[in-house]
């Protein structure tokens, strides 16, 4: 049972207790107060006189008594305030039965009042803090101590083993664990380790996992925070949690510290800002103080993951801060063969299963899209009761990441399958006619996710860092080919599910004119700010080019709008082409796809793609 378990069972026990106690005292003073009448003391002598008192404890202010017979009331019992000093002997004459209650004296009137005060107290501390924590303010005697959770060496269990796919990355932080190791012999020729190192990256890259790796490799105590953890709703919290972090890591030097999502406390600082903006620059500045104020050599090592570092503040970026930034891209193909690889082992799998053919189908896929992918898998195969995960299974699992879940429920009419199918049917043969097209993997015309009636999925054979003019105009007629079938087969009657087509195709088609210097009117320059690094949002070919307004005079506007369209309308005239060529096959792969919903190339041999240099049937481009 850990830490937190034990916690939360004591703290249970100690509930009960108190409530069982609560209901004791509870019933005992109601049981007092059923029994028992306060009376006037006239009324007291009254019952003296007629000699109804069987017996009574005099105190020092009050009476006690208990009546021969109950009273009217149906009470036994009865108090009163004493008045006459000599009482006591009053009600001996008349033969009661007289007992005295010793007074409690000067500890015991203290006790009576400290106990009640410190049970209030407590209660008050414990419900205050339950309260707090539950709002997020953490209870004001901790207000400004550090919120990182702290693994030992034996907690972080973590090595480079559970790490593959970024070899670069874990040579660049294997002096980082060299120092951690021996920092003695690691400086012996004078040098020091970087004060701080920021990995950056998109999300899911691995870079959390990178830092307990280096934490369990050293093996070393690993402070891990957030850096939304540092900022509060007080004034002045966040730069107090800083240095309360620091100093816990020069007491247990040797350590590595971890602040994910550095963006969120290291944000570019604002002139006049107030309010919630002011203290996150107090926090900010005490970082940047911190980060100037410890000694490398003490042992203690800050390591910082962002994946929008376009927007941290110059201070922390320099030099004697975070001296080593080290991009944690997505992995190649070899990275992603060794990710699978890694996660396939948590998992029954077919021994024919092909790693390297799934490595090649997740072309832009990172660490957890891959975690995430074996996991979906793993899922399918258990919902067809399979003995182990196939190859199938891992194909189902690609097309419910990237398309989402299938809605089988959701019924077309026929007129719309049958527009439904040619549209895919003509995304797939003008990817199978065009060469150094990703080949076609999968038609489909089951709906998908939220709004797709149909799909084309395409298998990438290689990972492509550069993409000619020709890559990116055929580009755009794969992605026309879905409206150019529609025209074709209906007359010129087009429907609205070209949307997206149209949409990513505009995007590229400006990219063309505006970024890459690929529109001879416009000329060899660039209108558009260049695209942030690491946040390409997206797979490739799966949109995620961003589109923005390009920077220009009110005729250039005009000439690049032009050229958008050129471009678009030549790759749409050339998929009209080769579709019309192709006519036949166009209507028989559209009649098998709505007989078997999903076909493959190996099912409909048209689909086959073309060879390199096997353009007989591709009219040339013109250059817009």
């Amino acid at each position: 049972m850990d830490d937190g378990k034990r916690k939360q069972t004591s703290w249970l026990i100690w509930y009960v207790i108190a409530v069982v106690i609560g209901l004791l005292l509870a019933q005992q003073m109601w049981d007092t107060a059923k029994q028992t009448e306060a009376i006037p003391y006239s009324e007291f002598e009254q019952l003296v006189a007629d000699h109804k008192i069987a017996e009574a404890v005099v105190g020092k202010d009050m009476i006690e008594g208990t009546l021969k017979e109950a009273g009217k009331n149906g009470k036994s019992k009865f108090v009163t305030v004493r008045v006459d000093p000599a009482i006591a002997d009053k009600l001996a004459a008349e033969g009661v039965k007289v007992s005295g209650k010793p007074s409690s004296g000067f500890i015991g009137t203290i006790l009576s009042w400290v106990i009640p005060a410190i049970i209030f107290y407590f209660i008050w501390v414990l419900l205050f803090r339950r309260f707090a924590g539950g709002q997020g303010m953490g209870g004001l005697m901790s207000v400004g101590k550090s919120r990182a959770r702290t693994y030992v060496e034996t907690d972080t269990k973590t090595t480079f083993k559970d790490v593959a796919g970024i070899e670069e990355v874990k040579f660049e932080l294997q002096e980082v664990i060299a120092f951690l190791k021996d920092p003695k012999s690691f400086g012996r020729l004078g040098a020091h380790a970087p004060k701080g190192i920021l990995l950056v990256g998109p999300p899911g890259t691995g870079k959390t996992l990178l830092a307990r790796a280096v934490a369990g490799e050293a093996g070393v105590a690993f402070f891990s925070i957030s850096g939304s953890e540092f900022v509060e709703m007080f004034v002045g919290v966040g730069a107090a949690r800083v240095r309360d972090l620091f100093e816990q890591a020069r007491k247990a030097a040797p350590c590595i510290i971890f602040i994910d999502e550095l963006d969120a406390l290291g944000r570019s600082r604002l002139t006049g800002g107030i309010g919630g903006v002011d203290e996150k620059e107090q926090t900010l500045n005490q970082l940047l103080s911190e980060l100037d104020g410890f000694d490398p050599s003490t042992g203690v090592i800050l390591l910082a993951a962002t994946n929008r570092p376009e927007i941290l503040d110059p201070a922390l970026l320099r030099a004697g801060r975070f001296d080593r930034q080290i991009a944690v891209d997505r992995p190649d193909r070899k990275g992603r063969l060794a990710i699978l690889a890694v996660h396939v082992k948590n998992v029954v799998c077919d021994p024919k299963l092909d790693l390297d053919r799934l490595a090649a189908m997740t072309v832009g896929f990172t660490g957890a899209d891959i975690a995430n992918l074996v996991n979906e898998a793993a899922v399918v195969a258990t919902r067809r009761n399979s003995r182990y995960v196939t190859f199938e299974d891992m194909t189902n699992a690609i097309e419910r990441i990237i398309g989402g879940l299938e809605k089988k429920s959701r019924i077309l009419t026929p007129a719309e399958r049958r527009r439904v199918a040619y549209h895919e049917v003509g995304h797939a043969l003008i990817a199978a006619s065009l060469p150094g097209v990703d080949p076609v993997l999968k038609v489909s015309i089951i709906p998908r996710g939220v709004g797709a009636l149909g799909y084309t999925i395409q298998n990438p054979t290689e990972d492509r860092f550069l993409l000619a003019q020709s890559d990116l105009r055929s580009r755009i007629a794969v992605l026309m080919g879905g409206r150019a079938a529609e025209e074709l087969l209906f007359d010129g009657d087009v429907s609205t599910g070209a949307a997206d087509d149209l949409q990513r195709a505009t995007e590229i088609a400006s990219q063309m004119v505006t970024l890459y210097g690929m529109a001879g009117t416009i000329g060899q320059r660039t209108y558009n700010p260049a695209p942030q690094r690491y946040l390409q949002g997206g797979r490739e070919g799966q949109g995620g080019l961003s589109f923005e307004k390009p920077v220009a005079s009110e005729s250039t506007q005009r000439e690049i709008d032009v050229s958008v369209r050129d471009i678009v309308a030549q790759a749409f005239d050339e998929a009209r082409a080769i579709l019309s060529r192709r006519r036949a096959d166009l209507e028989k792969g559209a009649e098998l796809l709505l007989a078997k919903e999903v076909i493959t190339a190996e099912d409909f041999p048209a689909l086959q793609q073309a060879k390199r240099g096997a353009s007989q049937e591709v009219s040339p481009v013109a250059s817009a």
